[in-house]
């Protein structure tokens, strides 16, 4: 229950950090506007044309576009915040482990961990 709770509070902040919940709410407010203008007895061109122009607005698309707005302009200012950070009073010093041991050479290389295909190679189940 607690790892189901988990996994949805990540894809909703995931949601909410990309915006993904603008673009729902302007679908919702397109499809109902796109239905009003049809239920009005226009043609489907001239419905589909008068709701994507941008100058019919529903209240929906205002009050989107309004928050968008908002939403930016306090993006903005958080961005301008600059990090300080204090001095450190005293020195850093590092120790090196207690047991060091340096690898042979012919480890450092990915062509050793991986081990080569066998031969000849294996026949398919429907060949």
């Amino acid at each position: 229950m607690l790892a189901r709770f988990g996994k949805f509070f990540v894809v909703a902040a995931l949601v909410v950090t990309t915006g993904a919940h603008w673009a729902a709410l302007q679908t919702v407010a397109w499809t109902t506007m796109l239905a009003a203008n049809l239920s009005s007895q226009q043609s489907l061109t001239e419905a589909v044309s008068e709701t994507f122009d941008g100058r019919h607005l529903c209240p929906l698309c205002k009050a989107i576009a309004a928050a968008k707005n908002s939403e930016k302009k306090s993006a903005a200012v958080a961005t301008n915040l600059k990090l300080e950070f204090p001095p450190v009073a005293g020195k850093i010093i590092l120790f090196p482990p207690a047991q060091f041991a340096l690898q042979p050479q012919s480890h450092f290389f990915a062509k050793n961990f991986f081990p080569k295909p066998p031969l000849p190679p294996p026949r398919g189940f429907f060949v």
